[in-house]
């Protein structure tokens, strides 16, 4: 009995050591994710909870905790620059809608057909602004309304087509259409006027691009299962250090040429968005400076 009594007191006392051991382990484990945690809260996403070696569990913790700050960090280094841009592509046209109505009422300019219209096209502009983010906004937070049907390929590309006609016609660019390897016949699931938005977007950032007299072709191919939509001009090109961002929002190769010349800053972005939310892919590709530029996305080939 002597010994058994021994025995369960010595027992007793390894596992109220083992238990202190681990507990004040575990605490002094959890006080850097406690301070991790407490320095995202305020806003510091550079926080990270080194490794405890306390097991997968733990790691795996640790891993996910640093993941949500390098993604919130992401986020909110976006967030400050989409919201400094913004500002920035509104001053223009706000300071110009402000300068004429005060030059009205002053007596110094008069509200005549021209002021008038000035005033109308920098209006149109914000309103622009505003729609193109809206838009793009709601499809990268996956809200788009889309009502999906089957898309004649061909119907496709002629009422983008349509819609540029008068723009080219206007900067004496002549726009090309080749349908290849099948894609008379193709066709693809999606909304048809957000797929029409991904080309129109596509061929009006052409236009702005292309100088006086050169061309643009639109083309469309089957190629495996995929519809391949491509849209290539022979304008200025684009640097191969911008190509990987030339889809991000309110990013411009050139920004005083873009804005001069009407973009809103965010067509490409929405292409992206939209392509994305159809389960495509978009790419952007140039041979440089001055040689033009290829912008293609493909659609899954929908069955007949």
């Amino acid at each position: 009995m002597v010994s058994l009594a021994v025995a369960l007191v010595a027992a007793m006392a390894a596992s109220v050591g083992v238990s202190l051991f681990l507990s004040r382990r575990i605490t002094r484990s959890l006080t850097p994710v406690t301070e991790a945690a407490g320095r995202v809260a305020d806003g510091d996403y550079t926080a990270r909870i080194p490794a405890v070696g306390l097991g997968a569990e733990f790691d795996d913790l640790i891993s996910a905790f640093n993941s949500m700050a390098t993604d919130l960090g992401r986020i909110e280094a976006t967030r400050t620059r989409m919201l400094g841009d913004l500002a920035h592509e509104m001053r223009t046209p706000i300071t110009t809608i402000g300068a004429y109505l005060e030059a009205i009422a002053d007596g110094v300019q008069e509200a005549d057909p021209a002021t008038l219209t000035i005033l109308g096209d920098q209006v149109t502009r914000l309103t622009r602004l505003s729609e193109d983010v809206a838009i793009v906004t709601t499809a990268e937070e996956g809200r788009l309304t889309m009502r999906r049907r089957c898309l004649p390929v061909a119907q496709v590309v002629a009422d983008a087509v349509a819609q540029a006609t008068a723009q080219y016609t206007a900067q004496n660019v002549t726009l090309m259409v080749t349908m290849a390897g099948g894609a008379r016949d193709a066709a693809i699931s999606g909304d048809s006027d957000r797929i029409g938005q991904v080309l129109t977007n596509l061929l009006d950032n052409a236009v702005r691009h292309t100088p006086s007299g050169r061309e643009v072709n639109i083309s469309a191919a089957v190629i495996g299962s995929k519809v391949v939509m491509a849209v290539s001009d022979e304008g200025d090109g684009i640097p191969a250090e911008h190509i990987s961002h030339v889809f991000e929002r309110f990013y411009r190769v050139d920004a005083s040429r873009d804005r001069a010349h009407g973009g809103s800053g965010v067509g490409l972005a929405i292409a992206r968005s939209i392509t994305e939310a159809h389960g495509g892919s978009i790419r952007a590709e140039s041979a440089g400076v001055g040689r033009g530029a290829t912008f293609t996305v493909e659609f899954s080939l929908l069955s007949q």
